[in-house]
């Protein structure tokens, strides 16, 4: 158990009454001013960073970095937000949200248990796709809402159904504290292992977006800019890393899980990398990017640099937080770099071009404009193949119908009346 009871309660205390005040003041119609909340979302979480410290137990070292890297994200978006979002019609909604997100991260990061994990995933997931819907009146942020939803619910299988195998197998999903780390005890018996280690897998590749679930990111930009980077450039989208560092003593025992968690994540980071160079839009870019370096933490976990990858997270969100929020007046910088320096700024990554043969670099090039054909896939493949077998079943089930409802022939009237009457 990373940490006791007690300095749960404490911790989450403040940012629950913050949450539980937002969402009665607005559901009376009479939000707090823009002022107000803001200081009160800035008030509560900055207590809450100062309340680290007085942890009972601080020494489980996941816990302390992500809840610091939970707390200080927040506020600064939070302050950000005051001004980016000023006067916006879902002003209170923002943060109402944002607050629901950093109490999810709080639940993911403090749960004694995997139990415990799924509810703070939830809340998280949740957050995000009513962030993603946040301009609701446009048609496109609501589908890409919905897209980013049906692969959390499809992936969120994983997770609650390695929680009930390991209650099966092992009796218990809690957390036992080993040293500075505090994970997943790994049930007896190498097959039992490997069906949790893959499931838990599983549900963190649709968190993260690792491929072949990886088509709902970039769509995810459509939400406002500050959730963009706090979601999907620092805190939600690191979420499956943090359950691979939780779940590490399960891939430990399997040298096989953890082929499969290098395999999976080396794969992400390749296409992400060769996808993102085409995209026509910095937040689009933005976002492989951070699928690029998050393909890449679950590769260091994979080959066990632990302690690596959780500063290669930490790092990261910062960074990525910082390249988001900046990303609105960026084309107007690259403008006025250019002209200063009088010539058109020469073009990134031509090292990387040079390494790929000729005949090749059509290929790749479809390959990234198509997305890794990831799309089609699920569409045509995954989806268009279930929607053809609904169909087929309301063409059978119309079909019995039709066969029932029709009128009897006089042979069956005959028969029915005599079998009324009792003669035969």
């Amino acid at each position: 158990m990373p940490f006791n009871s007690h300095s749960l309660e404490v911790l989450l205390a403040l940012p629950f009454f913050t949450l539980a005040l937002l969402a009665i003041t607005r559901w009376l119609g009479r939000p707090l001013s823009e002022r107000l909340t803001v200081g009160l979302v800035g008030l509560a979480f900055g207590l809450a960073l100062v309340g680290i410290f007085g942890l009972d137990h601080p020494e489980d070292l996941p816990s302390v970095a992500f809840l610091a890297l939970d707390f200080v994200l927040v506020g600064l978006i939070a302050a950000f937000s005051s001004r980016y979002l000023h006067r916006e019609p879902g002003f209170h909604r923002f943060y109402l949200l944002l607050t629901l997100l950093a109490i999810g991260i709080e639940v993911v990061v403090l749960s004694p248990s995997l139990d415990v994990l799924i509810v703070g995933w939830e809340l998280v997931g949740i957050a995000s796709t009513l962030l993603i819907a946040f301009f609701h009146h446009r048609p496109n942020p609501v589908r890409h809402a919905f897209r980013a939803f049906i692969t959390y619910r499809v992936c969120d299988v994983g997770l609650i159904s390695g929680a009930l195998w390991l209650h099966h197998v092992a009796g218990t999903t809690a957390f036992i504290r080993s040293g500075d780390w505090a994970g997943l005890a790994a049930p007896a018996g190498t097959g039992a292992t490997v069906v949790a280690g893959l499931l838990l897998l599983f549900a963190s590749m649709g968190k993260s977006a690792q491929v072949p679930f990886s088509g709902w990111l970039p769509r995810a930009m459509e939400g406002p800019t500050p959730s963009s980077a706090i979601f999907y450039g620092a805190l939600s989208i690191h979420l499956g890393p943090f359950l691979l560092l939780r779940s590490a003593p399960l891939f430990a025992h399997s040298p096989l899980l953890s082929a499969l968690v290098v395999l999976v994540g080396l794969s992400t980071a390749l296409h992400a990398t060769v996808t993102g160079r085409v995209q026509s839009d910095i937040k689009s870019a933005l976002a492989y990017a951070s699928m690029t370096q998050v393909g890449l933490i679950m590769a260091e976990i994979g080959l066990g640099f632990h302690t690596f990858a959780l500063v290669h997270i930490v790092g990261h969100a910062c960074l990525r937080t910082l390249e988001i929020l900046r990303s609105p007046s960026l084309l107007h910088d690259h403008h006025h770099l250019e002209q200063a320096m009088g010539s058109v700024l020469p073009r990134t990554g031509w090292h990387l071009e040079r390494l790929v043969p000729a005949t090749w670099q059509p290929w790749l090039y479809r390959y990234a404009l198509e997305r890794g054909y990831f799309d089609s896939w699920l569409k045509d493949g995954v989806i268009g193949r279930f929607v053809r077998l609904v169909r087929s079943i309301d063409r059978l089930d119309q079909a019995w119908i039709g066969f029932l409802s029709q009128p009897p022939g006089p042979r069956a009237i005959d028969e029915a009346g005599r079998s009324l009457r009792g003669t035969p």
